[in-house]
């Protein structure tokens, strides 16, 4: 094993870079990059296993992972916070785009890195002349610039993708992540076919027509139950469209993130390791799940084999991070497992309490976000929403929020019977007419190791962590990019030594 030693604070290690506001600078037409440097393609697969890797590396099960493995550094990366309360992915990947600590960024909900306004890696590169594409990244800003390319998280609709016809693709994908449980939220034939439209002209490839109609062809003629291999399809459809992007544009510097495996993880973790918990799966669950983190993990090591041939024709390099990772959730083990139930249809709901509210969105599972006109339309929300009650507890929990909005979700934790009721003030109602069980009991929960892999074409396996704060500046360094001097204070990220080489 390799100990990475000491590492330097942040200032850059090559003479006469860039600083952040650097004019352009010539990308060479061979590929080949700037002074030499090549473009990196960074792929932010959320919370995938160090452990689990490595078993399932060592089985055979997932060769193209092995493959980058053996030609990459690897490092295990801590996060950046000790209260398990802000070990969430939202917070975690704000804070490897800025390299603040969420002791100094804040941002603690899932919508709220693009109002908070720090600079981030595609802000700061941009500025340095580079061309940008971000495929996702979790929590992060619009930017636009020409030869750069935005799409928002799945989860965010305050943010319109760039250039403006991506819309099609993010409007489509997004509603189909925040509503994919609830089946009185279904799209139109013109979303399919607008959606349809896009990939024509964006990357579509034969490979992922086939994939799309063995599912669909599969759960209608076969088993209607494995609707949920679709979380498989979002991640192929992306990267057709990213691949499309990679080749037109040809960014400098591109992020590609996925979420299907942590879904995976957190419903499913409970079939995966039963010997784990004390609530045991049913056997027609185990039957049917006991396999499905090793589904997810398999798709995905199929994509990095996709994303290893693209990155060699481009002459990229390669850099994998998780930011954090999952381990069994035991938590609610005593009361059957947590479960969840969500609102049928928010808007409705919020209309029959006589809510004034501006915008209503789902973020996780669970919650939504409000948000208001004024102070005041807040905190009436927050009372009428408080009136829920069911066996003497409220029915819905508030975490704190800024900006006049209201975050929210539903806190039954246990199943409830059809015939189970509850209060909106005075007047009693059946809790299934307004909430639906989500059929999931959450079995996996975060973990503060993560993964990082850089392709170097050697490797290095690193005993010592580095932190998830290390990460920009290290791509900073890598590019020749120095972090503004007002912004170097509140930073405690390192470069990592000899990251690239």
């Amino acid at each position: 094993m390799v100990q990475t030693g000491n590492i330097e604070p942040v200032q850059s290690s090559r003479k006469g870079t860039a600083n952040a506001v650097a004019p352009p600078r010539t990308w060479s037409s061979d590929g080949k990059g700037i002074s030499g440097l090549r473009p990196v393609i960074m792929l932010e697969l959320n919370e995938l296993c160090p452990r689990l890797l490595d078993k399932w590396m060592l089985s055979g099960d997932l060769p193209n992972f092995k493959a980058l493995h053996n030609i990459s550094q690897v490092y295990i990366t801590d996060v950046d916070v000790d209260d398990p309360r802000n070990l969430e992915p939202w917070i975690q990947w704000y804070s490897m785009h800025t390299g603040l600590g969420f002791d100094r960024h804040g941002v603690f909900h899932l919508t709220d890195g693009p109002r908070a306004g720090h600079m981030d890696i595609w802000e700061m590169l941009l500025k340095a002349g580079y061309r940008v594409g971000n495929c996702g990244s979790m929590n992060a800003k619009q930017f636009s610039a020409k030869g750069a390319y935005y799409i928002p998280d799945p989860w965010c609709t305050s943010e319109r993708a760039i250039p403006d016809s991506l819309n099609a693709f993010h409007s489509f994908i997004a509603a189909n992540v925040q509503e994919y449980t609830n089946t009185n939220k279904r799209l139109g034939i013109g979303d399919y076919g607008r959606f349809l439209a896009f990939l024509l002209t964006h990357g579509l490839q034969p490979g992922t027509i086939i994939a799309v109609l063995k599912q669909l062809g599969t759960e209608k003629f076969i088993d209607s139950a494995e609707y949920w291999r679709r979380v498989a399809l979002l991640d192929i459809l992306q990267f057709d469209v990213f691949k499309h992007y990679q080749q037109t544009l040809k960014p400098h510097f591109s992020t590609f993130f996925a979420n299907s495996v942590a879904h995976l993880q957190h419903a499913h973790w409970r079939e995966m390791e039963p010997e784990a918990f004390v609530v045991k799966a049913s056997e027609q669950n185990q039957r049917r799940y006991g396999d499905a983190i090793l589904f997810g993990y398999k798709a995905i090591d199929g994509l990095i084999g996709r994303f290893m041939r693209l990155a060699r024709k481009q002459n990229a390099i390669i850099v994998f991070a998780s930011a954090l990772s999952q381990q069994p959730f035991l938590k609610y083990e005593g009361i059957g497992g947590q479960q969840f139930y969500r609102v049928r249809d928010i808007e409705v709901l919020l209309r029959e309490l006589g809510v004034s509210y501006q915008t209503v969105q789902p973020t996780m599972t669970h919650q939504y976000q409000v948000m208001f006109s004024s102070e005041a339309a807040r905190q009436d929300a927050q009372a009428k929403l408080g009136s829920l009650h069911m066996d003497g507890q409220q029915v819905f929990g508030f975490e704190p929020a800024k900006d006049q909005s209201l975050y929210f979700g539903c806190n039954v934790r246990t199943l409830q019977p059809e015939s189970g009721m509850m209060m909106i003030g005075n007047r009693e109602v059946r809790f299934l007419d307004i909430f639906y069980h989500i059929d999931a009991t959450k079995s996996g929960r975060h973990h503060p190791d993560g993964c990082l892999w850089i392709q170097t074409g050697q490797h290095l396996r690193h005993d010592a962590k580095v932190s998830i704060l290390d990460v920009m500046p290290t791509l900073l360094d890598y590019f020749g990019v120095e972090i503004p001097e007002k912004l170097r204070p509140m930073m405690k990220g390192k470069i990592i030594p000899q990251a690239f080489h």
